[in-house]
């Protein structure tokens, strides 16, 4: 008898044991390795870290959707693909020091683990903490409560900046705790579209380049500043 894996389940249905492997390894054969997730460590470590356990349990059935999922306080969070072309962009190695803006339930900083980084996580929303804390127990990962704009400087100065998910602009605070060389990657949101981005810090300044239109989850606390006019 042969077994048909849905790869939708239906939001909050239980998932038979073993479906959830079924589901990451359609994500990285139908999702990663056709668009340009094309690093093996980064297909192999999205491979390893089991994403449902990185997300509010009522959605974890829908864990391996390439779409957005709802998260608490109207966040909600990356596709598999929009993450996973992050990471494979900022070029992660083993030793790396990586600050990741927007942590959420911890997937991303699972994966980045996995990477061999040292990582830090900042995220602000309460709920989202106490549920990343628990999911990334004994991983090495340090979880920093706080506003997603302000960062953590007590880990500065870091290789990498990655944003998961779309800015309207990347704060200076941030920028000042890169070194000089450090690589960042980070969703872009402009006027209603979003897009990801990748640049570095130089002694000279600041800039992101766009690699790829996609969607991508907006987080709190980054509109851009206003000008004044007359």
């Amino acid at each position: 008898m042969t077994l048909s894996v849905d790869p939708t389940p239906v939001e909050g249905a239980p998932v038979v044991s073993g479906r959830f492997d079924a589901m990451r390894s359609a994500m990285v054969s139908n999702q990663l390795r056709t668009n340009a997730v094309n690093d093996p460590r980064v297909v192999d470590a999205m491979r390893d870290v089991a994403r449902e356990d990185y997300l509010p349990e009522a959605h974890r059935g829908i864990a391996y959707r390439d779409t957005l999922l709802p998260l608490n306080g109207g966040r909600r969070h990356n596709s598999p693909l929009a993450t996973g072309r992050l990471i494979t962009e900022a070029r992660v190695e083993a030793g790396d020091k990586v600050l990741l803006i927007g942590a959420a339930g911890g997937y991303a900083a699972a994966v980045l683990a996995k990477l061999g980084a040292s990582v830090t996580a900042v995220e602000e929303d309460e709920s989202l903490f106490a549920l990343a804390t628990a999911a990334l127990a004994g991983q090495g990962v340090t979880l920093v409560q706080g506003p997603l704009a302000a960062g953590s400087a007590n880990g500065a100065p870091y290789d990498v900046l990655i944003i998961d998910g779309a800015v309207e602009h990347v704060p200076d605070a941030l920028v000042a705790q890169l070194r000089p060389g450090a690589r960042v990657t980070a969703g872009i949101a402009d006027r209603g579209v979003t897009r990801l981005a990748s640049g570095r810090r130089t002694d000279g300044g600041f800039g992101l380049v766009d690699f790829a239109d996609l969607e991508c989850a907006t987080l709190p606390g980054f509109a851009r500043p206003t000008t004044f006019k007359f």
